[in-house]
């Protein structure tokens, strides 16, 4: 009989929970940024082995709701972590215990589900702040262990996957071997359209952008996939910042997007890619429904 069984990764943003997700996958299957709300979708990435499978729920960082987006994020938080088998508690290594630290460790504390603390970002650590930083998770009183690890990096990754596979109930495949993600294929792509938009804005704008692929076709031979998606914003001065001067900035991100799908796809992608503006979209129930924001 197998392992098999849910984990939900919580932790504030930043903390590195989606660069974990992959190094456990072995595939990219969450997008990286080091801004806030870059996941805002619970993405499940599956790492199947003979022996074992692990479904790791990638959930939003914890933040105060300010708008109905936000209000969904908190409350996926809240389901993901009720209907999974255990929880890994990520913390960032680099940055002192918060007051978001707490509130999900007495959240954890209390879901009563098996608990495991990765103390992430200690190749960027000297010995003593390593130390220093298990003391203070510690110090949170949540988890049967405490592991350091380096996302980026690989190192204590494994042994974080022996415990937490430990820890599984037995059980049969929950998703195909050769499944990565059960992420639908048109919020995969829009996700990847999403990031180089992340990694090239600043300050709010990376708030009010979120992208959504109306159209995937395939040529007979799949040797060439056109991609249509809309960049979502908010105001007409965000669509200009993403468009950028002589359009130099929307072609910057087209290349890099095109260039990830291609990747995943296996084939050579035309992206059309369009901005518009919708004021307030992050209100709009409707919209986030459509773009899969539950």
């Amino acid at each position: 009989m197998m392992r098999s069984g849910f984990v939900a990764l919580c932790g504030r943003p930043n903390a590195g929970k989606s660069t974990l997700v992959n190094a456990i996958v072995g595939a990219k299957v969450a997008i990286v940024s080091d801004k806030p709300q870059t996941t805002r979708r619970a993405i499940r990435g599956v790492a199947t082995t003979r022996d074992w499978q692990l479904v790791l729920v990638d959930l939003p960082g914890l933040q105060r709701p300010r708008d109905v987006l936000t209000e969904r994020m908190a409350r996926r938080v809240e389901r993901s972590v009720a209907d999974a088998d255990g929880a890994v508690l990520v913390l960032n290594g680099e940055q002192p215990i918060g007051g978001g630290d707490r509130f999900l460790a007495r959240s954890l504390a209390q879901a009563g589900r098996s608990v495991i603390v990765a103390v992430n970002k200690v190749d960027r650590l000297d010995r003593a702040r390593t130390l220093a930083a298990l003391e203070a998770a510690a110090q949170l009183d949540v988890g049967e262990e405490i592991f350091p690890v380096s996302a980026r990096t690989g190192r204590g990754v494994p042994a974080l996957v022996d415990a937490l596979v430990a820890r599984l109930p037995e059980g049969p495949l929950l998703f195909p071997a050769e499944e990565r993600s059960d992420l639908p294929e048109a919020l995969e792509l829009a996700e990847l359209i999403r990031e180089p938009i992340l990694n090239r804005t600043r300050h709010e704008l990376p708030h009010a952008i979120e992208v959504q692929v109306q159209e995937v076709e395939r040529t007979d031979e799949d040797e060439l996939v056109r991609v249509r998606a809309l960049v979502w914003v908010e105001t007409e001065s965000q669509k200009g910042i993403v468009i950028g001067a002589g359009g130099r900035m929307i072609k910057a991100i087209g290349v890099a997007a095109r260039q990830a799908l291609e990747r995943r796809l296996g084939a050579h992608v035309h992206l059309d890619l369009s901005v518009r503006v919708r004021r307030h979209w992050r209100k709009d129930e409707a919209l986030l429904d459509r773009l899969g924001i539950e």
